[in-house]
């Protein structure tokens, strides 16, 4: 979720080709083909990721999830988008596992509420740009921390919906900082596909917190 500093100059160096609707259109775009895919995985292919050696899963989930990273970052529009498709690939396979064991009625309420916390965020983001800038480091921090302080409270089986609350918060505040940043670089293909990657990652667990959570409490 954050740049370095060589590349954060090297997208601000980039020529300003498309309009700020263009621009928009192209990261909806291509969120909207990252989720399909994903839905497509899910319905299609739950069977032969749960069919697999969880060994072999997980040394290709982070094969594919690192390298898609790594390639998302390029100066060239084709080259980020082959990075975005090996995250969104790896993602799917952990959704065709984990979804399935939730019912279809949960999966739908939790898209919907998914759905309305993203467009509030990325409306508010746009409204007061001042606030969301400075949310970075903190953001960063507590996640950091959230992440640690998870891990920990699962080695003492401490469970409950605390974290997953605090999680969505932090997701929902990353989805408003991250449509932020993306705004502030100019307005080229590139630079919109480089900034699809955070928001659907943003998106994705922000999703899957508020699945546990739905999930839990009707249960």
């Amino acid at each position: 979720m954050f740049d370095s500093a060589e590349r954060k100059k090297e997208r601000f160096k980039s020529h300003e080709n498309l309009t700020s609707r263009t621009y928009n259109l192209v990261i909806g775009a291509c969120l909207l083909y990252g989720f399909v895919v994903n839905a497509l995985m899910v319905k299609f292919l739950s069977p032969f990721f749960m069919g697999m050696n969880i060994l072999v899963l997980l040394i290709g989930y982070f094969v594919l999830a690192f390298t898609g990273i790594f390639l998302s970052r390029s100066t060239k529009p084709a080259i980020s988008f082959l990075g975005y498709n090996l995250v969104v690939v790896p993602v799917g396979a952990v959704l065709a596992i984990s979804l399935p064991a939730y019912s279809m009625t949960h999966i739908f309420t939790a898209i919907v509420i998914t759905g309305i916390v993203v467009a509030v965020m990325m409306l508010l983001s746009t409204l007061f740009p001042n606030l969301f800038s400075r949310l970075g480091t903190a953001l960063f921090i507590a996640l950091s921390v959230s992440l640690l302080a998870e891990i920990i409270a699962m080695l003492f089986s401490f469970g409950g919906d605390l974290f997953n609350w605090i999680f969505v918060v932090i997701f929902s505040l990353y989805i408003g900082f991250d449509w932020y940043r993306a705004q502030q670089f100019p307005k080229s293909l590139d630079n919109a596909i480089d900034c699809v990657l955070d928001l659907y990652l943003d998106i994705i667990n922000l999703f899957l917190r508020i699945l546990q959570l739905i999930s839990r409490n009707r249960d």
